[in-house]
This record gives structure tokens, sequence and C-alpha cells, in this order.
């Protein structure tokens, strides 16, 4: 059988999808309405005439398998009653199970995970905290978090105060990560500002007589949260007399990545007009108390290059340039634009972002979810921003700069990073009140794809045709002695001559979730020679798998 020029037909072998793709006139994603994929669900930002800060900054979205089917499913946060919000109809999060045709049915209710009162539901970290083989759910809030325990029979179960992890206050974005090497997943939150018990400060204009969303300036920053794992399903609060109790900030993004190569996973949080932090990860002291040395100032990672704080918001972590270390990025608000910095190998880094056409294309808009991803399966990475202005009256006082923003897409060519968003499709031109940002293969054929949540509206899945053509390798990675989702394992891989690297991060974007599975692209090369783990400590061992198959998931078991 003969197939045109314009033609594709992408398989993804061991799953039995197949798709037909345009090789000239198709758009890099596509946007499946909800009356296609069943993701019918809608945030609801509680928006009121006071304008509580919290409605405007979620929500979070994921990609997990809660069913361990091999198909991603869909879980989104939503807002909830709270001191200030008091619904007649309570809102509900969402999990949506997949169908494994491009279709999700809302499961929520049979699985137990909607919500609950004094809960104003943010973000979402998922992870398997008791190394069972099931992922598991963390919800982050306004009020108390939640911890689902998944029951492995498609329910959870709430056991937030059984593992002491209910953590009044503000929490943002979280993220699961194993700092000290024993095997478990820890917990880190990012915790916001101080909004006070009962009365929550109002900020108002007088040209038109109305409230709007206070700059976070205005409050108190906190100190963030860390969770040690007890093994036993408890947790224990560890950040006292560390960097991380005593650096008040105002988090709202945070990625998980080895930055110095040490073997131990350091923690970079992007902090909303105070100076961003770096926690590195030193190890247990004399005492055997762990420790965390915050050093962004030092590193060149804390203020703009005019060395003022900026609105950090979403950020991640990724070897960009193939140098074999981690680079970082950070967005944020209008005016200030993002960062990307280039690591130099010595705990300093470098912002490159003028160079790479990000800043100039960011200074209007005001970054929340983002991700590095190799959206074609070229072997390098790209990168995509969701964006919108905090405030819905920002327009009433500026001629440039509006509530509803667009997606941005980067292409890494030759090293640099070009804006391909005109090329990107009709998701791309129209604009959106973006907040959480999640990657994950949902229809199992190599090709990643995104699902963006909107505040006060419905969310927008990206289904990817970029990758056709291009072949690649999914790895589902499970520990053994090392932590079960493998987190800090460290991957290399040959293929057409070329070797490239990559870290399994933890966290990432803004308070989202991602697929779990890796896959490394390796364009038109025709078979790939090896791939190489090393897996987290405390085993560290290094495993090798020479000439594996191309255009497939494969499950690789720590040895």
């Amino acid at each position: 059988m003969k197939f045109s020029r314009r033609q594709w037909l992408s398989i993804a072998a061991g799953a039995g999808v197949a798709s037909w793709l345009s090789a000239t006139d198709s758009p890099l994603f596509e946007e499946i309405p909800p009356s296609a994929s069943g993701l019918v669900w809608v945030h609801d930002n509680a928006m009121s005439p006071e304008r509580y800060l919290p409605e405007t900054l979620g929500p979070g979205c994921a990609f997990l398998d809660y069913d361990n089917d091999g198909w991603m499913d869909i879980f989104f946060v939503n807002s909830g009653p709270c001191d200030f919000y008091k619904p007649s109809k309570t809102p509900r999060n969402a999990l949506y199970k997949n169908n494994r045709d491009g279709t999700f049915t809302d499961v929520t209710e049979k699985a137990g995970v909607g919500g609950k009162p004094g809960t104003f539901g943010m973000g979402v970290a998922v992870g398997d905290f008791d190394n069972d083989g099931w992922q598991d759910i963390f919800v982050t809030a306004y009020g108390n978090c939640i911890l689902y325990k998944n029951n492995r029979d498609g329910t959870f179960t709430d056991v937030t105060k059984k593992a002491g992890l209910e953590t009044p206050g503000w929490t943002t974005s979280a993220v699961w990560f194993d700092y000290d090497n024993d095997g478990r997943l820890d917990l880190f939150l990012c915790s916001f500002v101080d909004y006070g018990k009962t009365e929550h400060l109002s900020c108002g204009d007088n040209k038109i007589g109305k409230h709007f969303y206070c700059i976070p300036r205005v409050f108190k920053g906190t100190p963030s949260f860390l969770y040690h794992n007890n093994g036993d399903g408890t947790f224990t609060q560890v950040q006292a007399g560390t960097d991380i109790a005593r650096s008040l900030g105002k988090g709202l993004g945070v990625v998980a990545s080895d930055v110095n190569n040490d073997g131990r996973m350091d923690l970079f949080v992007a902090n909303d007009t105070v100076q961003n932090f770096l926690f590195l990860n030193r190890g247990p002291d004399k005492a055997g108390r762990w420790q965390f040395e915050e050093v962004a100032l030092a590193a060149g990672v804390g203020y703009s290059e005019e060395g003022r704080a900026r609105s950090g918001m979403g950020v991640d972590s990724s070897d960009v340039f193939n140098t074999g270390y981690q680079d970082l990025f950070v967005a944020n608000v209008d005016q200030e634009m993002f960062s990307l910095y280039r690591n130099q190998k010595n705990e300093t880094f470098l912002d490159v972002a003028h160079v790479n056409g990000v800043a100039q294309a960011t200074r209007l808009l005001s970054g929340w979810g983002l991700k590095f991803f190799d959206y074609d399966n070229d072997g390098s990475v790209d990168l995509i921003l969701s964006n919108g202005h905090p405030d819905d009256m920002i327009e009433n006082y500026s001629a440039q700069v509006k509530y509803r923003e667009p997606l941005l897409l980067f292409h890494q060519d030759n090293g640099k990073l070009r804006n391909v968003s005109s090329e990107a499709g009709s998701a791309f031109t129209k604009s959106f009140p973006a907040r959480g940002l999640a990657v994950g293969d949902f229809n199992n054929d190599g090709m990643i794809d995104v699902l963006v949540a909107n505040n006060g509206g419905a969310p927008v899945l990206l289904k990817n045709r970029a990758g056709a053509g291009n072949h690649w390798i999914g790895l589902k990675l499970e520990g053994v002695t090392c932590n079960r989702d493998a987190i800090g394992a460290k991957i290399r891989w040959s293929a057409g001559g070329v070797v490239r690297s990559r870290q399994k991060n933890g966290g990432g974007s803004y308070l989202s979730s991602h697929d779990p599975r890796e896959v490394l692209g390796v364009g038109k090369a025709e078979k790939i020679d090896w791939v190489e783990i090393t897996w987290p400590k405390p085993s560290g061992k290094v495993q090798k798998i020479d000439n594996p198959p191309l255009d497939r998931y494969i499950a690789v078991k720590e040895p």
C-alpha cells in the first residue's frame, strides 16, 4: 500500500494507535474541543466584586495514570468553600479516565477526589509516596491541603490528617522528590503570602471605583514547607534550622533538579515580588540534620539583570543546551520579561533569554505554566509558555497589556530557541487566562501533548502533530531501592552519532504535574545505539540498554 507525499501513518507500537497526518498543512498542535474529548469541566474562580487574591491564582492540572492501564488520565483542581467564598453549589475537582480512543470519562465521584470544605484548591502534585506502584494525588490550597492515597481499585482515600500534611495557610505549587536519597519521596510545598485569618486587604482604583487584585508586594512573605517521608504513611516537617525556614518568600512555582551534579536534588523556587530562591542540597551536617543553602543571589538567579525582584510564577529545569548540566527558566509578569538561565557548571547561571528571543517575546506577557520538552522528537529541548495577566481589570488602565494572552511555542534550532508560535496552530492565535500547564502523551503515539488550565474557564487540550516522521523511545522507569518514580534518574542516549542527556526532574511548570514517562526523540535516525540510565541513590546503579526498540514505550526496572 502506498501513501501520498502529504500523508503519514504514525504508529505507536505496543499501543495500536494510528493516525493520518498531513506532512505540509497540519499545524504543530491541534486543539481538541471539549465536545470531542469529553473534558467538559470548567474552573470556578469564585470571582467577586471584592477581588480576593486567591480567586486569580488557580487552577492547576495533571496528566497521571491513576489506574495503571498505561494510558494518561487527567486531573483538574477547582476552588471550594472557604472564609471568603460560600457558594450555593460546591465546585469540585475533576478526574477524567482515558477511554483510549481520544475521549475521557468523568470518574470523580467514584474516585472520591472532588475536594472538601475549607479547601480552596490551587495546584496538584502526583507521586507514588508509599512506593506501592500506584500514583497518589496531593492538592495544594488556600486552606488545608489534601493527600489522596490511591486504593488501587479506582478509588482514593483522603489520608491528609493521618499523614500529617494538612498544612493550613496558602500553598501553591508542590513537588515530590527524594532529598535524602533514602528511596522514599519527600514533599516540598511553596507557601505564598500571609493573607490574614479573618479580614483580607482590599485594593481599589478611584478612577473606575472598583476593587482590583492586590499586588502581592503589599503582603508579608512566608516560609515554605519541607516534609520528610517517614516510610510508614506519615510525614515530618524538617525545614526548621535550614535556609528553607529562614527564607521568607512568596512562592508560586518550584522544580526539583540536581543543578550541580552532586547526586542530590536541589530546589529552584519562583517568588512573587521578592527574590527567587535556589536551595542547594548540601546533605547532612555533623549532627545528621539535612541542610539546604539558599544561593540565588550568588548564582545569578535571584533577581533581574538590573538587580530588581520580579513577579516569578512558573519555573522549569532541563539540560536545554545538551551540556550535561541543568538550565533553569522562570516566567514573570508583564514589563519584567522572562529569564532563561544557562548553567555555567560552577553553581552560577547566565541569563540568555535575550539571545534566544524569549525576553523580547514576553515583555508584555505574564507567564504561569511552562515546560521544556521535545515536542517534535528531534532530540533537542523546546519550550512552551502559557500566559495571562493576573488582574482581569488590567485593560482599564493599560493600553498595551491584556488580561487574556496567547500561548507561546519555541523550537530549538542549532542551540538557540526560535519563536514558532505562528506555525503552532489555531490555539496559538487565541488568548487565554491561562494558569496551570501539564504535558503528557494522552494517545500513546510518542508525541507529547499539552493541557492548559484556564482561570474561570474551560481547559485547552492540544494534540501534538509535530513529531510525525521522527523516531522516539518512551521509558517508564520503575525504581526498586531508589524511589519508585525514579525522580532524579539521569538518562543518556546515542542515536545518529549524537549523544544527549536528560534528568528526570520533579515538579516544574505552575501548580501542575506531568506524564511521568520520559520520551527520548532521535529524529530521523533509524536506530538507537544505546540508552544509559543512572538510577538515583541509594543504589546509583548504571544500567545500559543496547539497541532498544524504536517508536514504543518500554518499562525499565532498576536492576
